[in-house]
């Protein structure tokens, strides 16, 4: 009996930016994520560049990496980008161990997160955009 998988479609019209093994708790990564879900690119680097949190600036780069995925691989706008997907998940937690008294030690863990940015163009409505813009006359 052969099982038939559905192929994913490729979005034209989003991209994406991924950070692994970033040295932070996913929890702290979340507090900042869950602020600037769904919002305008720019509005969202202006919100992460006043918020005091340490999980921003890795957060920043990942932003402004897929922004540049948008503008250099797929040509979009900076001013038509959205925020559509923002997601954390937990890493492998790295093991250190700490000298304790007696000759005993502690075990010290710590977590690490993955962070995915995905940045959709507001401006092109699905299936609409034509990807080969330039057609060579011959």
């Amino acid at each position: 009996m052969k099982i038939k998988r559905k192929k994913k479609k490729k979005n034209l019209d989003e991209v994406y930016a991924l950070g692994q093994h970033i040295r932070m708790s996913a929890h702290k990564a979340r507090r900042v994520i869950d602020q600037i879900r769904e919002r305008s690119y720019e509005e969202t680097l202006m919100i992460l560049e006043l918020m005091p949190y340490r999980a921003c600036y890795p957060i920043l780069k990942l932003v402004y990496s897929a922004a540049a995925n948008a503008s250099h691989n797929m040509g979009f706008k900076e001013a038509n980008l959205v925020i559509s997907k923002a997601q954390v998940n937990e890493g492998t937690a790295a093991k250190r161990l700490k000298p304790r008294a007696r000759g005993r030690s502690y075990l010290i863990k710590r977590p690490t997160c993955h962070i995915t940015i995905v940045l959709k163009d507001t401006s092109l409505k699905p299936g609409l955009r034509n990807i080969n813009k330039k057609r060579t006359q011959i």
